[in-house]
């Protein structure tokens, strides 16, 4: 640890969970922290977590956050969101949740895509003509 890590730590040996989340922008809003938090979706230490739980720097930390999953080690404290960038050093993300992410992309965006390519309500004409085709069709 450098001396600005241990300088912050002193400061603040402990951050609550919804807090350094909203801080680290991993959610927009505290509210959506803590109803993240309480639906399960994040572990701290292997553990489910609640939202005034505290967390120390070396905790790892586990978020899911829609079909991606996140898999952290804390590196400094903040309770005040700031820019991404100064968010960016709160954590680092694991090799292995990095790579698990980019495959689960590459997935997606391999899937295939279903779109709906009529154009809103059937005309007077062809309402009538499927209005023809479903009586011939019970005859």
């Amino acid at each position: 640890m450098g001396e600005q890590e241990l300088s912050e730590r002193a400061g603040s040996e402990k951050v609550r969970l919804d807090k350094w989340l909203w801080a680290a922008r991993f959610f927009k809003t505290r509210s959506l922290a803590a109803k993240a938090i309480t639906g399960g979706k994040v572990q701290v230490n292997g553990r489910r977590a609640k939202r005034a739980s505290s967390l120390h720097v070396g905790d790892r930390v586990r978020v899911r956050k829609g079909p991606s999953e996140f898999q952290l080690i804390v590196r400094r404290l903040s309770e005040r969101r700031g820019p991404a960038s100064e968010a960016a050093t709160l954590y680092k993300e694991t090799p292995e949740s990095v790579s698990e992410r980019e495959r689960l992309a590459t997935l997606r965006k391999a899937a295939p895509t279903f779109e709906f390519r009529e154009r809103g309500r059937p005309s007077k004409r062809e309402r009538r003509q499927l209005q023809q085709f479903k009586r011939g069709s019970q005859d």
